[in-house]
């Protein structure tokens, strides 16, 4: 497997949507496409460890034999089904019954079968509810496959379907069958989706450079960050999660053992589902990972409604690109939530503290949190300013690392992140001016790898670097009115050179020497000429 390939394979994927969704919105089609690529992800590894399992006993069929071994199997060995799949529940962590495994899928599409539609059906409740032992009900939820944008009748929908099914079967058939490589065509799925939703992209998804600035920030050690990444990260949250990319390059950053479980929240449910199906796809068994569906700022996952401090859940690091500036309804009831009590309660018009707040009172003492905000959360007055305010005189703000403008789909403003810690080594506060490292790109501006090296490097060190970062002392926040505005401590500007005054009047005086001596010549061919002379 190579970076060649898996940017062949996601735009051999993005070219088959493309193609098939004729005059479907995009959104819509994305939850087919991705929800059939996870089936194929779930049946190959089902297959691979079934093959191993049986060994000697797996059916060895004719090369012309498009049937599924393990159906055959099935069909010989009926006595033996149920402590076969009780034996992959423990080693693989789910079953999927061989009529529903995407090879059978993807043979019905191809003898364009009248029944597909309905196996489909079928296949997508028994994951839901049986494949795993954990309950995955509503996985498949935004999937309607009776909907009219398929087709007006039963018929036209089974045909559109057999022909997008055998159209992914044939494009994924020329690419070696590795899961990490269908994993990876599933992230590029989702940023393509995402590049062509606007605004609403903003919602599920975070671009995989700033989820790498992120992750190479909490998997250091939170205590001395030069000491490297930590052996271990036992929890990690994001309580915003969308299609839990953020959260699975915390993962990537810390290797597959280097993490002991995810956990993320998600409020909309179409994102909730992209989300598990990300992490099962990327590897994840189903006690790897939580994924929870409820609103973060009503604090809806029954987990985090602990408030005894000996038995509340800490998480050793915390990611987040919460929504920017999101509108909210605060009372009197959630004023005294605990996780906003002694800070205050974030205005109506932006939620961004308390996105922030929320977070930071489920980290850990040794662990990193790192989130997405919008500028104002650095300036904004008023309530804003007294939350900002008491979380520097705590010395809980670590490092501000300032981002260029449009490298978001949803949204083309500058942005930054906020480096939070409970119990931090250094008095100052690390500002990272990174707005002029990118690279312009058509749609949306680029962090290539040298750039997020530099802000990683920058923050691992504590390196100061003029017009680029600087070590600030509370002290000089103080004097600034706890505002952290980063041009008021690392300005980009270029410093004009000192004028000269003197060499500027003695070049002067020159050229009006110059211009007098021109002019008398001239003067004295237009009098040869009998011409009128210039003033």
């Amino acid at each position: 497997m190579t970076e060649h390939d898996k940017t062949r394979l996601g735009k051999t994927l993005w070219t088959i949507a493309d193609q098939l969704r004729g005059s479907m919105n995009a959104d819509d089609f994305r939850d087919y496409m991705l929800s059939f690529l996870f089936l194929r992800y779930l049946s190959n590894n089902f297959e691979e460890a079934a093959r191993r399992e049986l060994g000697t006993d797996w059916p060895l069929l004719d090369a012309d034999d498009s049937c599924s071994p393990l159906l055959v199997w099935y069909e010989h060995n009926p006595n033996d089904i149920a402590m076969f799949e009780d034996v992959m529940r423990r080693k693989v962590h789910y079953v999927i019954k061989p009529e529903y495994l995407w090879s059978s899928i993807a043979e019905k599409a191809r003898t364009q079968d009248a029944e597909l539609l309905h196996s489909l059906q079928e296949g997508f409740k028994f994951v839901e509810n049986e494949s795993f032992s954990s309950s995955f009900q509503g996985l498949f939820s935004e999937i309607n496959l009776d909907s009219e944008k398929l087709g007006k009748s039963y018929t036209q929908r089974n045909k559109r379907l057999c022909d997008i099914i055998l159209k992914i079967a044939k494009g994924l058939a020329e690419f070696p069958q590795d899961r990490d490589l269908l994993g990876d065509a599933y992230e590029y799925l989702i940023g393509q989706f995402a590049a062509g939703s606007g605004k609403k992209a903003g919602e599920f998804y975070t671009p995989q450079q700033i989820s790498s600035v992120l992750s190479g920030i909490v998997s250091l050690d939170a205590q001395d960050p030069t000491s490297g990444r930590r052996e271990k990260l036992g929890v990690v949250l994001d309580f915003a999660c969308g299609s839990g990319s953020l959260l699975l390059n915390v993962r990537r950053r810390m290797g597959k053992h280097g993490v002991g479980k995810l956990y993320g929240q998600e409020k909309n449910v179409t994102t909730y589902n992209l989300a598990r199906m990300n992490m099962l796809l990327h590897g994840l068994k189903d006690n790897e990972f939580e994924i929870f569906h409820g609103d973060t700022l009503l604090n809806e996952w029954p987990l985090l409604r602990e408030e005894n401090p000996a038995k509340k859940i800490e998480f050793d690091a915390v990611v987040a690109n919460p929504p920017f500036s999101y509108r909210w309804e605060p009372n009197e009831e959630l004023a005294e939530d605990f996780r906003f009590k002694g800070y205050g309660l974030a205005p109506k018009s932006a939620a961004d503290f308390a996105f922030l707040l929320h977070g930071f009172h489920f980290l850990h003492r040794e662990g990193t949190m790192a989130i997405i905000v919008p500028h104002g959360v650095l300036f904004r007055g008023n309530a804003e300013a007294k939350i900002r305010k008491k979380l520097l005189l705590d010395g809980n703000i670590d490092a501000v690392i300032g981002l260029p403008a449009n490298l978001f789909y949803s949204t083309g403003i500058p942005v930054c992140i906020l480096v939070l810690k409970k119990c931090k080594k250094y008095d100052d506060i690390l500002f990272i001016n990174a707005s002029e490292h990118y690279e312009k790109g058509k749609r949306q501006n680029v962090l290539r790898q040298e750039h997020i090296d530099k802000i990683i490097d920058t923050y691992q060190y504590r390196k100061e670097d003029e017009r680029y970062s600087s070590r600030v002392s509370m002290e000089e926040i103080e004097e600034n009115d706890f505002n952290l505005n980063i041009s008021r401590y690392v300005s980009t500007a270029v410093s004009e050179e000192p004028v000269d005054i003197e060499a500027v009047n003695q070049e002067l005086k020159s050229l009006e020497s110059c211009i007098s001596d021109t002019k008398n010549r001239h003067n004295k061919f237009l009098e040869e000429l009998e011409l009128e002379k210039l003033p």
